[in-house]
């Protein structure tokens, strides 16, 4: 006959484990620095730029004491060391540069940029770092939908930086707003400008699809929030954030087959097959560049870039070498770029090119030690999306979507960087120091003593975030 006994052998229940209260507010505190690089210009254009700087500045503060109050494991000898190194011929051109006070300026904004990059993914695990840009990127694209579906509503005219209507018409590219969700023309969202906006929501479409993929909760609303993006995409109708596109459909078809080769050799093959294919389909595209940017309502110039680039150059190899002073952007106000390279009459910011760029404030230094970065960058992402995890005579571990995020953000910032400066701030130079720091500290996800011993401090061992 069976006995009950009140004294059981199993282990009693327990509530499940919960991640602490301290942890939650650390990684809140990371999707807002996120959100901050993501949104580009918003916060100027909403509340100016001296707001702006000290904002940028207390965050930077705020992180790197939260950093010390945290202290989570880090190598220090496995930093991003070219990237380093490029910041630090950045510091040193402060000595010869033509406008030491952009360059002080702008340094400043690299250096808190540098310093959020290695802040998150040193206090957060693999799946939290892409868990928090998920996170950042939804608020972003929902308050570029809200703004504009504002302004149409209730403004009804095209709306300035600072929150002022404009009944009077004056040049668009002045415009925060252009007021135009319900009509045919290009949407700006809080950034101000569509090419902007056209990168970041192909950069949401990926993050979200990749966390899609790899079986993250709520994946209806997840299929929904990649809708709002595509729209996004769509109506910024960015020729660059186009090209990235399809750039990336490229790398991920690619990365796909690598992972199905199986013998010794076979990856040799799809190399050279996609060598043969990238080749001739860059030859193509610059040959029959005139019909595909009329096809997407550009010129073949790039809407002015081949000037700006053309102006930029013949100033560039007059120092060739050590450039004439760092500064991304340009400093409009000061005296050697005010006035110096107008589009729509208006100032110009940036060379619409990150190596030319580069060579103008750094010289072919500078473009070597950024080259070098990127290729590290590009190396270590490739091998992290492509090569099966493993860490021990296990060769069967399955390979994770999440891991192919880093490779197919990379391609996003070389493309954008062939048109644009950007990636050479805000959340592509963030990025670009982040990714490589991430895997270099934990080129394994999930594993590692960096991810372990966060997982032990937020009150779990291998629970799996998605």
């Amino acid at each position: 006959m069976a006995v009950h006994t009140k004294h059981p052998a199993s282990t009693p229940p327990a509530a499940p484990v919960r991640e602490k209260t301290g942890h939650l507010m650390l990684r809140g505190w990371c999707i807002f620095v996120l959100f901050t690089a993501l949104s580009g210009t918003a916060w100027i254009n909403a509340i100016g730029e001296l707001p702006t700087a000290v904002m940028t500045i207390a965050s930077g503060v705020l992180s790197l004491g939260l950093w010390f109050a945290v202290r989570p494991p880090v190598q220090w000898r496995r930093l991003p060391w070219f990237t380093m190194a490029y910041v630090l011929w950045a510091g040193l051109s402060l000595i010869w540069s033509q406008w030491r006070e952009a360059t002080a300026l702008t340094l400043l904004l690299l250096g808190i940029t540098t310093l959020q990059a290695l802040f998150v993914g040193s206090v957060l695990t693999w799946r939290e770092v892409i868990r928090a840009i998920s996170s950042a990127l939804k608020w972003v694209l929902a308050l570029s939908l809200v703004f504009e579906l504002w302004v149409s509503l209730f403004v009804r005219v095209p709306l300035l930086p600072g929150f002022v209507p404009r009944t009077e018409p004056v040049d668009p590219i002045l415009y925060w707003s252009r007021n135009n969700l319900f009509d045919d023309g290009r949407i700006q969202g809080i950034m101000g400008n569509a090419n902007l906006l056209g990168p970041v929501a192909l950069l949401a479409i990926v993050v979200f699809a990749v966390r899609f993929a790899a079986g993250a909760p709520r994946r209806v609303l997840l299929g929904g929030w990649i809708v709002v993006a595509a729209y996004l995409f769509y109506r910024a109708a960015s020729a660059t954030a186009y090209v990235a596109a399809a750039a990336v459909v490229i790398v991920l078809l690619t990365v796909l087959l690598m992972r199905r080769a199986r013998r010794p050799g076979e990856r040799t093959r799809y190399y050279l097959g996609f060598a043969i294919v990238g080749l001739g389909g860059a030859a193509a595209f610059w040959l029959l560049r005139d019909a595909i940017f009329a096809a997407l309502g550009r010129s073949s110039d790039l809407t002015g870039r081949e000037m700006i680039w053309q102006a930029v150059l013949e100033r560039a190899v007059e120092r060739p070498v050590i450039g004439w002073g760092f500064s991304t952007p340009w400093i409009t106000s000061d005296p050697a770029f005010d006035r110096w390279i107008l589009d729509h009459g208006e100032t110009v910011m940036q060379a619409h090119n990150v190596w030319i760029d580069v060579f103008f404030q750094l010289g072919a230094i500078g473009v070597i030690l950024l080259g070098m970065a990127y290729l590290a960058y590009i190396w270590r992402s490739w091998f992290f999306a492509v090569d099966r995890p493993r860490w021990d005579l296990d060769a069967d571990r399955p390979y994770s979507p999440l891991t192919l995020l880093p490779t197919l953000i990379g391609a996003i910032l070389l493309v954008q960087g062939l048109a644009e400066s950007s990636p050479l701030l805000l959340w592509g130079w963030l990025f670009l120091v982040m990714f490589p720091f991430k895997i270099k500290q934990s080129p394994h996800m999930g594993e590692g003593a960096a991810e372990l011993r966060i997982a032990i401090e937020r009150g779990e061992l291998t629970t799996r975030i998605s």
